[in-house]
């Protein structure tokens, strides 16, 4: 694997209190594998890595007024934010967990679909940094990261997944969603990601 940090950008998605939080909203669905997976870890191996060699890193979280008025329910995934009334912003577990918090340069671009290019201005602002290679990370590997994901690689980004910074409601949905993912995009290891943006920054080849 070959990646340039100077058109790499890192997407963390999701990684907020009441997605992959023990005490969030979706804590029944997504923390048991969040915490078996050590995604947290993974994700800030990634986040770091791409930092270290000058790549962008972007945020996507998911929030919507205090009173909900702009959620649209059209999924079940987003009956059960109405229903729990979660996910509001201004709330400490719509926020990025701590362990994850953004830095300086660091975009965080904030939606309300399922997916991050819906409703927002996520492809200019990647474009207009010269960005054409995506790793995506975070949670839910069958939700957020494949819709997100899916869209990218049909907006004509090369798109990678770091497997292993991933998880689902269960390991079977997230086996499945990298089963189909695959025909989209790369699957890598954290690692791998690693020693890509290593090998590019010395010189050598990774």
């Amino acid at each position: 694997m070959q990646l340039d940090p100077r058109t790499t950008a890192a997407v963390a998605v999701h990684c907020q209190g009441d997605v992959v939080g023990p005490t969030g909203a979706f804590a029944d669905f997504f923390h048991q594998q969040v915490s078996e997976r050590r995604v947290i870890d993974q994700v800030s191996a990634v986040l770091g890595a791409v930092r270290e060699a000058g790549g962008t890193v972007v945020y996507t979280r998911v929030a919507w007024k205090p009173d909900l008025s702009d959620l649209e329910v059209n999924s079940p995934l987003l009956g059960i934010v109405a229903q729990s009334g979660c996910l509001k912003e201004g709330s400490e577990l719509a926020e990025i967990v701590e362990p994850l918090k953004p830095h300086g340069d660091d975009i965080v671009l904030t939606h309300q679909r399922i997916g991050a290019f819906a409703g927002t201005d996520l492809d200019i602002i990647l474009r207009g940094k010269g960005i054409t290679t995506l790793l995506f990370a975070g949670v839910a590997t069958n939700a957020s990261v494949e819709g997100t994901a899916r869209v990218a690689s049909d907006l004509g980004y090369r798109v990678v997944i770091a497997e292993d910074a991933c998880s689902a409601a269960n390991p079977e949905a997230h086996e499945a969603s990298i089963n189909s993912l695959g025909l989209l995009a790369e699957i890598a290891t954290v690692n791998d990601i690693r020693t890509a943006l290593t090998a590019s920054v010395t010189g050598t080849t990774a």
